[in-house]
C-alpha cells in the first residue's frame, strides 16, 4: 500500500505554497499527484516557460502575430460557456490579484518540486472541458440565469468587493469549517451545478487517489483543493458509493429546447400572419411585418451595441435578426460574430491576453472575448424581440384584445374554408 498525503490548498494562497513545500519536504514522496488534467497542466507548464522566458529576457514568440483561432469552428461550440469559464477565470484572478498570487500557484510549486527532486507527477482531475459541459448541461435554466447575472454584475462591480478580499480570509478557505459552509451555500444556489463542479470530482480525485494507494508507490504527496477534501475523505472511507469512471466522463444528454422553443414561436407567428391575412385586414398584416422586422432589428442591433460591438456588426445583427428568428436553425449573433472578427482580427495571442486580463476594459479590449460577447448579444437581443412581439402585439397594431380575437376567428375560418374547399 502506498503512504499518501494530502495537501489541501486555497489556489490564491501563499500559505498554500508553503504546505506543498513542506509537505513533499516531510514526505519524501516518489509521487506527487497534482488537481489538473493534461489541459490545464499544459497551460501551466507554458506559463512556467513564458515566466522563465520573461526572466532570462528571451523574446517572446512570434507565433501569436500569425496565427488565429478559427472563429466559426469556436461559434459552432457552446460559446456562452467559453464566456462563464473566462469570466469565473478573471473572478478567481482578481481575487489572486488583490493577494498577490497568481491563481494556480500552488500547483506550480508542485510541478517545480516533481521537476527539481525528479519525481513522477501523477494528473488526478478530470478533463475540464467534460466537468465544464456537465456543470452547464445539467444546471436548470433558471440556475444558469443566476449565475451569469452573478457573474456580471461581479465584473462590473468587483473593484469594491474583490479588494476586500484579503490574504487572511483568503487562507480561510483551507478551514473545514469554512468549506463546508462555502459547499452549502454553493448547494442551494445550484444543487446540480455543485454535483458536477464539486461532488462528481471529488469522485474522480478520489478514484486517481485510490488508484494511487494500491500501486507499487512507497510514498505520495496529493495536491488538491481543500474544497476537495471532505468529499475525497468519504469516498475513500466508502469506496463502495464511488461512481464508476465511464459514468463521471459521460457527457450530459443535449435535448434542443432552444431549437423546439423556436420553432413553436415560429409556428405562432406563421399562424397568427396566415390568420391575419385571411381575415382580409391586409394594413393589419403588412403592419404586423414590419413591427416583427423592426422589433427584432432595434433589440439585436442595441445589443450588439451595448457591448462595444463594431457598428457593422450591430447593422448585420439588426438586418438578419428577424429572418434567423424565423429559423431555429440560425442565429442572427453568428452572422454579427462573423463580421466582429472581419472588422476586429482575432489572433492566437488572444486566448493568453484574456487570461492575463486584469480589468474590465482589459478583456472587452480583446477582439477573441468580444466577438462570442457579439454573438451572444445579438442573440439574446433577438430572443427578448420575439418574446416582446407577440407580448406587445395588440397594442402595437392598435386593436383592443377582443377586435384581435375577432380577426383571428374569421381569418381561421376563412382558412379552413380555403383548405378544405382546395382539398
Amino acid at each position: 500500500m502506498t503512504e499518501i498525503h494530502i495537501v489541501g490548498t486555497a489556489h490564491v494562497s501563499q500559505k498554500s505554497i508553503d504546505e506543498v513545500r513542506e509537505k513533499v519536504e516531510a514526505a519524501d514522496p516518489d509521487v506527487i499527484a497534482i488537481e489538473l488534467d493534461p489541459g490545464r497542466f499544459a497551460a501551466l507548464k507554458q506559463q512556467m516557460k513564458e515566466a522563465e522566458d520573461r526572466e532570462s529576457g528571451a523574446p517572446p514568440s512570434e507565433e501569436e502575430k500569425t496565427q488565429a483561432p478559427e472563429v466559426q469552428s469556436l461559434l459552432k461550440g457552446n460559446f456562452t460557456l467559453m464566456l462563464v469559464q473566462w469570466i469565473l477565470a478573471y473572478v478567481q484572478r482578481k481575487i489572486g490579484m488583490n493577494v498577490g498570487i497568481e491563481p494556480g500557484a500552488e500547483m506550480k510549486e508542485a510541478i517545480k518540486i516533481a521537476e527539481e527532486r525528479n519525481i513522477r507527477i501523477f494528473l488526478i482531475d478530470r478533463n475540464i472541458n467534460t466537468t465544464l459541459a456537465r456543470f452547464w448541461g445539467n444546471m436548470k435554466f433558471l440556475e444558469k440565469i443566476k449565475l451569469v447575472w452573478i457573474l456580471i454584475r461581479t465584473m462590473v462591480g468587483t473593484d469594491d468587493e474583490t479588494e476586500s478580499i484579503d490574504t487572511e480570509m483568503v487562507d480561510s478557505l483551507t478551514n473545514p469549517d469554512m468549506i463546508e459552509l462555502a459547499l452549502a451555500e454553493f448547494q442551494k444556489f445550484s444543487p446540480t451545478g455543485a454535483n458536477a463542479l464539486i461532488t462528481e470530482r471529488d469522485a474522480y480525485l478520489a478514484h486517481g487517489i485510490i488508484g494511487l494507494e494500491h500501486s507499487s508507490f512507497e510514498r505520495a504527496v496529493v495536491v488538491v483543493g481543500a474544497g476537495h477534501l471532505p468529499g475525497i475523505n468519504r469516498f475513500r472511507e466508502h469506496p463502495e458509493t464511488l461512481p464508476s469512471m465511464k459514468s463521471l466522463n459521460e457527457l450530459p444528454k443535449k435535448y434542443p429546447w432552444g431549437k423546439i422553443i423556436g420553432s413553436l414561436f415560429v409556428a405562432m407567428f406563421a399562424v397568427i400572419i396566415l390568420a391575419i391575412a385571411f381575415s382580409g385586414a391586409t394594413d393589419l398584416l403588412i403592419w404586423a411585418i414590419i413591427y416583427w422586422v423592426v422589433i427584432n432589428g432595434v433589440f439585436a442591433g442595441i445589443a450588439t451595441l451595448l457591448v462595444k460591438g463594431h457598428p457593422f456588426s450591430a447593422a448585420t445583427a439588426a438586418g438578419l435578426a428577424w429572418m434567423t428568428s424565423l429559423n431555429p436553425f440560425l442565429a442572427c449573433g453568428w452572422f454579427a460574430a462573423i463580421v466582429e472578427a472581419r472588422m476586429r482580427p482575432p489572433t492566437a495571442g488572444d486566448f493568453k491576453a484574456i487570461a492575463k486580463a486584469e480589468t474590465i476594459h482589459d478583456m472587452f479590449s480583446v477582439p477573441l472575448f468580444k466577438i462570442l460577447l457579439v454573438a451572444a448579444a445579438a442573440n439574446i437581443g433577438s430572443t427578448i424581440a420575439t418574446f416582446a412581439f407577440f407580448i406587445f402585439l395588440t397594442p402595437l397594431l392598435g386593436v383592443d384584445l377582443e377586435m384581435m380575437t375577432n380577426i383571428l376567428t374569421t381569418g381561421f375560418a376563412n382558412l379552413w374554408a380555403f383548405l378544405t374547399g382546395w382539398i
